[in-house]
């Protein structure tokens, strides 16, 4: 067998395996969170919200609403130094992130069904 046919079976197999990835990948909402920050905001995304007294006052204070917060837990970044992970039932993180043009930190309660958003500050960077 020479260069020329190994290079089309190997192209040729190579093809077939790309449409079957295709086939049974393309319609699913697959997405790749591996660092630890995207893991845990993206486990806090999926359970069920509940704002504390505090931070539904500090909705009103700071002219946010949960929609804000939804894009802080999409796009901000956990702070594991200000985070308490060791704690037996439900964690606390601190989450950074900005919306409308505010630095906006959030202290988050996530337990195993439910996340608690204790307290939403302002913070300058």
């Amino acid at each position: 067998m020479n260069l020329g046919q190994r290079l089309l079976y190997y192209l040729g197999g190579f093809g077939i395996g790309l449409i079957l990835l295709f086939f049974f990948l393309g319609g699913k909402n697959t997405s790749c969170d591996y660092g630890p920050s995207a893991r845990v905001l993206k486990n806090i995304r999926i359970k069920e919200r509940a704002y504390a007294e505090e931070a539904l006052q500090s909705l009103k204070k700071y002219n946010l609403d949960t929609s804000n917060v939804s894009s802080i837990l999409l796009n901000g970044s956990v702070n594991f130094s200000k985070s308490n992970t060791d704690l037996d039932s439900c964690n606390l993180y601190s989450i950074e992130g900005k919306s409308k043009k505010i630095a906006i930190e959030l202290t988050v309660e996530n337990c195993d069904s439910i996340a608690v958003i204790q307290k939403i500050t302002s913070i300058n960077y």
